[in-house]
């Protein structure tokens, strides 16, 4: 990992940016496209969205006034609870693309399990349509706990190649992280600063002045050093630049330790077992 594009390996050869930008909660139109094209100017490749964000236009927007050819940029977007099934996974695929104006997709996700309604393995096979169809270069989950991910290994024929879950030093997951090791599936952060939460840990804070960094960083390169795909939120252009200033240190074992010590299994958004809005 020495750069923004510094890539992982998904478990079907495809290889995925170990850092990107988050567009969660990033207002549709110029706010959107400011943030994205900050982002890119500045070597992320790497954009993740949500049919739920309502940005997808925006994003889409960004992508065809950026000069980075299409082929350089892993572009993830997810199909929201309410879509899920199958044929209603297909219908909101193609509203997606149509959105984001494009011809494929890098990375697909389903957004939650949501346990109530039942339908995440017919959604899956959904997603393993699309990846053969060559619509999708990579598919994946997101917010699924090791028994949701069970299911899906008895019921299909693709494993997901990511798993993208609320990950920081207050939540780890360090049970759920290694058994996605196991079977071959990269796990992602979303929410890896804790919506800012962390910023003021004394531990974090000493960490930081060691190496002249800001906490954001230390807990953005403690990531990467578990080996977790991130993807931090930001809409001011030169904290897009800071968040991305990571690949010229690196934590000793002791402080991955420390922060790591953090842990209290503690969440900011909803239990998987339990979230199901749609």
């Amino acid at each position: 990992m020495n750069g923004l594009h510094s890539t992982t390996t998904l478990h079907n050869g495809v290889k995925m940016p170990w850092f990107g930008l988050g567009v969660f909660q990033v207002e549709d139109g110029e706010v959107v496209v400011n943030s994205i094209t900050a982002a890119i100017e500045e070597g992320y490749r790497s954009i993740d969205t949500a049919a739920i964000y309502g940005n997808e236009e925006g994003v889409g927007s960004a992508i065809a006034k950026s000069s980075v050819p299409r082929e350089e940029l892993f572009i993830t977007t997810k199909v929201w609870n309410g879509n899920q099934g199958f044929e209603q996974t297909l219908a909101a695929f193609d509203e997606s693309m149509e959105k984001l104006g494009l011809d494929y997709l890098d990375l697909y996700l389903i957004h939650w399990p949501v346990p109530e309604h039942g339908k995440y393995i017919e959604t899956w096979k959904a997603l393993e349509k699309l990846y053969k169809d060559g619509r999708v270069r990579a598919i994946g989950v997101s917010n699924f706990k090791e028994h949701h991910l069970q299911d899906l290994f008895n019921s299909c024929e693709i494993k997901p190649m990511v798993n993208q879950v609320e990950y920081h030093p207050r939540l780890t997951q360090t049970a759920l992280h290694e058994f996605c090791k196991q079977n071959g599936i990269q796990l992602e952060a979303w929410s890896p600063l804790m919506q800012g939460g962390l910023l003021d840990e004394p531990l974090l804070v000493d960490i930081a002045n060691k190496y002249n960094k800001s906490t954001a960083q230390v807990i953005l390169r403690w990531d990467l050093q578990n080996g977790v795909v991130t993807i931090p939120k930001s809409v001011k252009a030169h904290r897009i630049k800071e968040n991305a200033n990571i690949f010229d240190f690196e934590l000793t074992q002791e402080d991955m330790e420390k922060i790591s010590s953090l842990n209290q299994d503690k969440r900011i958004g909803p239990d998987p077992d339990e979230f199901n809005r749609v």
